[in-house]
């Protein structure tokens, strides 16, 4: 494809007054006043002719294997070394679908007897799937009055992952045994941790870990050691519904979960316990039994992108019982999700009871930092001190739900985005330490 440039077009709407002026001055001179225009016309044959030939561009395009929410990716983009006398300068545009960053313009130079080479940037802002459908080249010739443009078919879809570049630099925290299932010094054995041998009381201890008949026996202090317990099953159950799509740093709450599951996931299989998934809003969307061992981490990986983001509001009674009927033995459930009015809340306090009759359960929601703003900023205005007031409800509203769901034995989290990942991390270990799970 060739067409004119901005500056053709003005440089031939230049002539457009001289030539208006000749006609009105003297009729006669009329066929002179085309001469500018064919001058013009002829300038851009020439520039068209003297550009980069198109039979000689030659590209090879490289796209990722795959890309992660909120995380910088790039397309590869090389420009072969071709037989053409002068320095081409290259515009670069991807033709993309999905939920991406508007692509931008990139620019590269071909130089006489080099290759050129550039990078694009790709920036998914959710997961799921995103498709590369084509590259678009655009070149100047070199008085730059015409452009040639190029489409280069590319046909490519990506699948868009969690983001676990962030989990594995925070696992490397819990990476070794000691710290997630070592042998450590329990409080007492009636927290459920598994005896695992005496050893002689050191200054430091705790005087509860003291085994007394063992002490008068040796004649000297011994204390007990514990070890925690594992194959312990662990579900992580993911809220898919319309509360869960609104963005927070950036991202959904749903990714933010996912990547603090992922990280959870991590831990647990590495302290040898089973690792399940369940995704529901208004139905149940998926369900991934219980497995154990590291390899199962891109099992659960990838079970995590298939999680779909859904409009609809979520139906708690329906998605907790069906959990609640296809777990067969006490476990750890994980629940991501969040509410706003009270009647939302009051089925789920009544469908999280059920379920905390037979399982230990961790309630998980991110605390919305707008409405503490509203209720801290200063009252200078009627408008600020209205919307405190609102904020406040909301927020008395939830700590209200809150307080309903500890006494039900419910361990709740309402922590910003940024620790949501250390302080489910740290609950975890908690209650692996305190033998909750049983």
């Amino acid at each position: 494809m060739i067409r004119p440039t901005r500056r053709a077009v003005w440089l031939f709407a230049a002539g457009i007054p001289p030539a208006l002026f000749m006609v009105i001055y003297n009729r006669d001179l009329w066929p002179f006043s085309f001469d500018y225009g064919l001058l013009i016309l002829l300038i851009m044959a020439v520039d068209a002719a003297l550009a980069f030939p198109p039979r000689l561009l030659a590209v090879k395009i490289g796209p990722p294997d795959k890309l992660y929410v909120g995380e910088r990716g790039s397309v590869a983009v090389t420009i072969a070394a071709a037989r053409y006398p002068h320095r081409t300068r290259f515009e670069l545009l991807l033709e993309q679908h999905g939920d991406l960053d508007p692509a931008e313009i990139v620019v590269t130079e071909l130089d006489v007897g080099h290759e050129a080479s550039a990078g694009l940037a790709l920036l998914p802002r959710r997961r799921g799937r995103v498709a590369l459908n084509a590259l678009w080249i655009r070149w100047f010739g070199p008085l730059g009055l015409v452009e040639r443009m190029r489409r280069v078919t590319i046909g490519q879809s990506i699948d868009v992952l969690p983001n676990i570049h962030g989990v594995k630099s925070a696992a490397l925290q819990f990476f070794a045994q000691e710290a997630i299932f070592g042998v450590k010094v329990q409080l007492n054995k009636g927290e459920g941790a598994e005896f695992e041998a005496l050893r002689d009381y050191a200054p430091g201890l705790d005087t509860r870990v003291i085994d007394w008949k063992q002490s008068a026996r040796h004649r000297k202090l011994v204390c007990k050691e514990f070890r925690t317990e594992r194959n312990h099953q662990v579900i992580l159950s993911f809220d898919t519904g319309h509360l869960m799509l609104e963005p927070i740093d950036g991202l959904p709450r749903l990714d933010h979960a996912i990547n603090a599951g992922l990280l959870l996931t991590w831990i647990s299989l590495q302290s040898g316990d089973f690792v399940g998934l369940y995704g529901f809003d208004a139905i149940a969307r998926h369900y991934l039994h219980p497995s154990r061992g590291i390899p199962n981490f891109t099992r659960i990986l990838r079970a995590t992108a298939e999680l779909d983001y859904h409009p609809e509001e979520t139906n708690f009674t329906l998605g907790l019982a069906e959990l609640n009927a296809r777990l067969r033995r006490r476990a750890l459930v994980v629940l991501f999700t969040d509410f706003v009015d009270t009647v939302t809340a009051e089925l789920l306090i009544d469908s999280m009871a059920r379920i905390a009759n037979r399982h230990v359960v961790i309630f998980v929601t991110l605390r919305d930092s707008l409405l503490q703003r509203m209720v801290d900023a200063p009252p200078d205005a009627f408008d600020n001190v209205a919307r405190a007031v609102v904020a406040q409800d909301f927020l008395r509203d939830r700590s209200i739900v809150f307080e309903r769901l500890d006494r039900l034995g419910i361990h709740c989290l309402d922590v910003p985005s940024r620790t949501l990942s250390v302080a489910l991390i740290n609950r975890y270990l908690m209650i692996k330490q305190r033998g909750l799970i049983g």
